[in-house]
């Protein structure tokens, strides 16, 4: 499955961005999807997950509260919604696919390219 992530952009701190990833390919319905993220200097961390057909979802204590991971399988696309961002959110994300559901880089197959998202303060 071929992954593009987009919706990355600058804004303000406690704005919202929606970013977006949509699949070609395989059955995207066939995958569990996530996003990570990626700072300067940093590590890939986990931002969230959902399952198959969207009936579990898990964060990153971090983000809880704030952002919304979901997936419209008939579009082929997984969201991800950030609301009240912080400066701390600043990062490239990306998504990604996986044949079983995890919060770590190694268990996904498939990546998007990933999108930058910055937060000013």
């Amino acid at each position: 499955v071929q992954l593009q992530a987009s919706g990355g952009g600058l804004v303000q701190a406690g704005d919202s961005l929606r970013l977006s990833c949509g699949a070609s390919g395989r059955t995207f319905s066939s995958y569990h999807m996530g996003w990570f993220r990626q700072a300067p200097g940093k590590e890939r961390e986990f931002v969230a997950a959902i399952s198959r057909y969207g009936g579990t979802t898990y964060y990153a204590d971090p983000v809880k509260g704030r952002f919304t991971i979901s997936r419209v399988n008939a579009k082929n696309t997984a969201y991800l919604q950030m609301n009240s961002l912080k400066p701390e959110d600043t990062a490239v994300y990306y998504c990604a696919a996986a044949n079983l559901i995890s919060d770590y880089p190694e268990g996904y197959d498939y990546w998007g390219q990933g999108t930058q998202v910055t937060v000013s303060s």
